[in-house]
C-alpha cells in the first residue's frame, strides 16, 4: 500500500466460511478470501485524504454513503447497505464517508441532505439517491444502475452454448 493511505486496513470475516481476512482500503479487483477463496464484502470508511485512492480508483462500482452519526435515517440505512455489500460483493465497493469530517466530498457530490447515496464506477457518477430507503428498494436501485459489462459476456456465450448444441 501507498505510504500515504491514512484508511487502516480492516479486518473482514468471510460469509463462507468465517475465516477473518484484511481487506485493504484500495487495491485492484475485489478482495477473495484467503481461505475460501469466496469473494468478500468490500466496506471502506474514508475521508477527503483517501477518497481518490479508496473511491475514484477502483476499478469495481463504487456505493458512496455520506452520512452522519447524529443523522438517524443514516444509522438506519447503513446495515440495509452492508447486506448489499455482502450480497453484491466482488460487484459492489461501499465506501462510507462521514459529512461532518469530510468537507471536501460533500462538496464534490453537492450534498444538501443525508443520507446520500452516490453509485460510482471508474471514477465517474453514475447515479445519486437522497433519502435512506428499505432493502429492497435499494436492491432494485443498484441493480437497475450498475454496469452490465460482467454480465453481458456472460449471456453471450451461453447462447452461443446452446447454438452449438442444436
Amino acid at each position: 500500500m501507498s505510504m500515504t493511505m491514512k484508511t487502516p486496513s480492516k479486518v473482514v470475516v468471510c460469509p463462507n466460511c468465517s475465516t477473518k481476512n484484511r481487506v485493504p482500503p484500495a487495491a485492484g479487483g475485489a478482495p477473495r478470501c484467503g481461505n475460501c477463496q469466496n469473494l468478500l464484502p468490500w466496506v471502506v470508511d474514508t475521508s477527503d485524504a483517501d477518497f481518490t485512492s479508496v473511491a475514484d480508483d477502483s476499478t469495481i462500482p463504487v456505493l458512496v454513503d455520506v452520512w452522519a452519526p447524529w443523522c438517524g435515517p443514516c444509522r438506519t440505512v447503513s446495515p440495509a447497505l452492508e447486506q448489499l455489500a455482502t450480497e453484491l460483493a466482488g460487484k459492489l465497493k461501499l465506501v462510507k464517508v462521514n459529512a461532518d469530517e469530510a468537507p471536501e466530498v460533500s462538496r464534490r457530490f453537492e450534498v444538501q441532505a443525508i443520507p446520500t447515496l452516490v453509485l460510482m464506477h471508474l471514477g465517474q457518477v453514475v447515479d445519486k439517491q437522497i433519502g435512506a430507503a428499505p432493502v429492497p428498494a435499494l436492491r432494485s436501485w443498484l441493480t437497475e444502475h450498475l454496469p452490465k459489462e460482467e454480465a453481458e459476456p456472460a449471456r453471450e456465450n451461453d447462447s452461443s452454448t446452446e447454438d452449438d448444441r442444436q
